[in-house]
């Protein structure tokens, strides 16, 4: 005899789950994605600060160099 409900398949069950994890991992990259290209985007007007470094000229001969030591003590 011949049954007259179709069989269930498990197989559209998994395949929703799958689906629904990729979509999920797809969502997550885009968010880290705009996350980082306003985190990389510098505000208008904002402050800036440039580094460089300062080398000292050197003394002319004719000025004397001497070392000067200051000694600091804290207050009680």
């Amino acid at each position: 005899m011949i049954s007259s409900r179709p069989r269930r398949r498990s197989h559209p069950r998994a395949a929703l789950w799958l689906g629904l994890t990729a979509a999920a991992v797809v969502l997550f990259g885009v968010g880290v994605a705009v996350g980082e290209a306003l985190h990389d985007t510098p505000r208008p007007g904002g402050t800036r600060t440039y580094v460089r470094t300062l080398h000292p000229l050197r003394l002319a001969p004719s000025v004397p160099t001497r070392t000067i030591t200051v000694t600091s003590s804290s207050p009680s």
